[in-house]
């Protein structure tokens, strides 16, 4: 009996203390958010409840399904794999949980299908995948991951290129990332695809998969530039991450200047149009409005003229010609006033003699 009861003890104590570490090492793996799905498969037109926990409070989440995709491996090919018209957004409560339902849809690669939830705002960035089935949809082995591989930074990268008369105009800014890097790894990376992404103030990156053409043998480097271009308009801080696999490579910051000809132009459009349409009113108000019978119409824009005088002086050693006014109203032709009937002139004294020759 001394020698089983302390075996019976310690069998006790095994079977107490077991489950005590299996309970702490599955809540050390799923620290993380997580999510869960009401349904492990549907087809198109169907739609299934996300669920998710653990995840930062108060962040907003995008959710997408895409394919060509494996929790373990995460989205291969970035969010070019996933349907990104139909995706849902949603919010996350103050404890970090959230629920809304997604529909189904088929992903532009075929599966293995996965619903992807990444965070979209805050600081740091965190994902989840869970297992999808699109019933329909092609399946299609993944393709067999590249080992030995490892790519590292080895210079501080920077953003060559500078902005023209067209950014200035809202045209997209546009650089080219260039840095240098080295493989790490045992063995050869041939044509990576690399991801570079670019976020503006508290948003997560959007990143875009371009393919690098080249081998980088194991302890070799290699000096890689990419493309890295902006919405048109942007304006403000940006930061250029670069990212290989799940591991991001390097970050730049981007500081991207306000296009004030935009500004500008909307500035002189908004004092040329209302006195283009003020020129345009007054006009037709000048042509619609009623005149007086015989009065010619008035030209604005030009001064009033004067009826032009002229004042002819008489030629030297010749009498001027006085004018007689006109006659009166109610007296006769032939009197005006101050002047008698009576009195003889030399025109009626020539008339006098020559009618007197006559009767003679």
């Amino acid at each position: 009996m001394k020698l089983r009861i302390p075996a019976l003890v310690a069998a006790l104590a095994l079977a107490f203390l077991l489950p005590v570490s299996l309970l702490s090492t599955t809540a050390t793996a799923a620290d993380g958010p997580t999510v869960k799905l009401s349904k492990s498969q549907a087809g198109t037109g169907d739609s299934v409840t996300v669920t998710g926990s653990r995840w930062p409070a108060k962040t907003l989440l995008m959710m997408l399904i895409c394919g060509r995709s494996v929790p373990s491996r995460g989205v291969i090919g970035g969010t070019n794999s996933c349907a990104n018209a139909d995706g849902r957004a949603v919010t996350t409560d103050a404890k970090g949980g959230f629920s809304k339902s997604l529909p189904v849809v088929e992903p532009p690669v075929p599966c293995p299908c996965v619903v992807h939830v990444a965070t979209v705002t805050g600081a740091s960035e965190a994902a989840a995948d869970a297992v999808f089935q699109v019933a329909g949809h092609p399946v299609e082995p993944l393709p067999t991951p590249a080992g030995g591989g490892r790519l590292s930074v080895l210079t501080d990268p920077r953003l060559d290129g500078s902005s023209g008369l067209l950014t200035w105009f809202g045209a997209p800014p546009a650089r080219t990332l260039v840095l240098t890097v080295g493989n790490l790894g045992t063995a050869a990376v041939k044509d990576p695809i690399l991801q570079v992404g670019t976020s503006h103030g508290v948003f997560a990156p959007k990143w875009q998969e371009q393919q690098w053409r080249g081998t980088i043998e194991p302890g070799g480097k290699a000096r890689v530039e990419l493309p890295v271009e902006l919405p048109g308009g942007a304006h403000g801080d940006y930061t250029v991450s670069l990212k290989y696999g799940d591991k991001v490579l390097a970050e730049q910051p981007w500081a991207v200047g306000r296009p004030w000809g935009v500004t500008l132009f909307w500035v002189l459009a908004g004092v040329v149009v209302p006195a283009a349409l003020f020129r345009i009113g007054m006009a037709v108000v000048d042509r619609v409005r009623p005149r007086g019978r015989g009065q010619a119409p008035v030209r604005r824009g030009r001064g009033l003229r004067l009826p032009e005088l002229t004042l002819r002086m008489p030629k030297p050693g010749t009498r001027a010609e006085t004018t007689a006014p006109p006659p009166a109203p109610g007296t006769l032709p032939w009197f005006t006033p101050g002047a008698d009937p009576g009195a003889s002139t030399p025109e009626t004294n020539a008339m006098n003699t020559t009618n007197s020759k006559g009767n003679t």
